[in-house]
């Protein structure tokens, strides 16, 4: 079978490979640029065998190869292969340890938006196995590229790290990531999405049925112009109003006529639903 040829191909290449990284008593020197590329090929090989576990130690065996030929970048690139394998195995200690080694090596070669790229794609591949982890991995990337003044890059990252936060019941938290995805889209002249931040915010405290923090940040966000001049502020000024006043049917009547709503994360619309019935419930009880 084909399947077959490649496992036996694959095999050779790693007994190629290993000779070339091993000193004996006739061999003085090792040959590591040969063996990585042997260890690639391998790992390329196995893959397409569907020997999971053995092309994911092999571009392990890569990427120690091209720190030893001083490429951090390629083996960063190595490590991030491993690692999406460690995933489909359900390695997830591995997973974690693969992309933050990759993130390090990446900032070994200054780049800090791959470096928190690695993070992110390691936070992706936790989400659902380790959710804390992922969490934190999120938070670094965000973190990382803040650092370096590139906080439009970090956009998505902070969009999936609300996300999980609302997945997780954590509605602070979420509404704290908001917050901070609006000062960094503040600071990269991003208005619309400072806006959608700001308002999500609001409609998360709101949920969380914590109306004075909802209030406050409103008021806060206030002092913004380009917030309070556009149809987000006047929607959170009218949601705040209705849930003040406990009106359902006046958030219901927002949700449906407003023009910024349905374009906000899903899972932020779906929390305006919920503060809806649960006002509908309360005056119902």
């Amino acid at each position: 079978m084909a399947s077959d040829a490649k496992l036996r191909d694959a095999d050779e290449l790693i007994k190629k490979a290993n000779k070339l990284t091993k000193l004996s008593f006739f061999k003085w020197s090792t040959d590591w640029s040969s063996a990585t590329a042997l260890y690639e090929q391998a790992a390329m090989a196995y893959k397409l065998a569907k020997q999971l576990e053995k092309a994911k130690d092999a571009y392990v065996r890569a990427a120690e190869g091209q720190e030893k030929l001083s490429s951090p970048w390629q083996a960063a690139k190595d490590l991030e292969a491993a690692g999406a394998i460690a995933k489909e195995l359900g390695k997830f200690d591995e997973v974690l340890e693969l992309y933050k080694r990759a993130s390090d090596l990446y900032n070994e070669c200054g780049m800090p938006q791959p470096s928190a790229d690695a993070l992110a794609k390691g936070a992706r591949a936790l989400e659902e196995a380790n959710p804390d982890e992922a969490l934190r991995l999120y938070m670094d990337s965000c973190g990382m590229l803040e650092e370096e003044g590139k906080e439009h890059m970090a956009f998505e990252t902070y969009r999936a790290a609300m996300s999980l936060y609302l997945k997780r019941n954590r509605q602070l938290d979420a509404a704290t990531v908001l917050l901070r995805w609006g000062l960094a889209a503040d600071k990269s002249k991003a208005v619309h999405s400072q806006c959608k931040a700001y308002l999500s915010a609001i409609i998360v405290y709101l949920y969380a049925n914590d109306f004075k923090q909802a209030e406050q940040c409103y008021n806060d966000c206030s002092q913004i112009d380009a917030f309070m001049n556009n149809e987000h502020g006047s929607c959170a000024f009218d949601l705040l109003r209705a849930y003040r006043e406990g009106d359902s049917v006046g958030i219901k009547h927002i949700v449906k006529s407003s023009s910024v709503i349905p374009h906000l994360d899903h899972t932020v619309h779906g929390q305006l639903f919920l503060v809806h019935c649960c006002l509908q419930n309360t005056l119902l009880g």
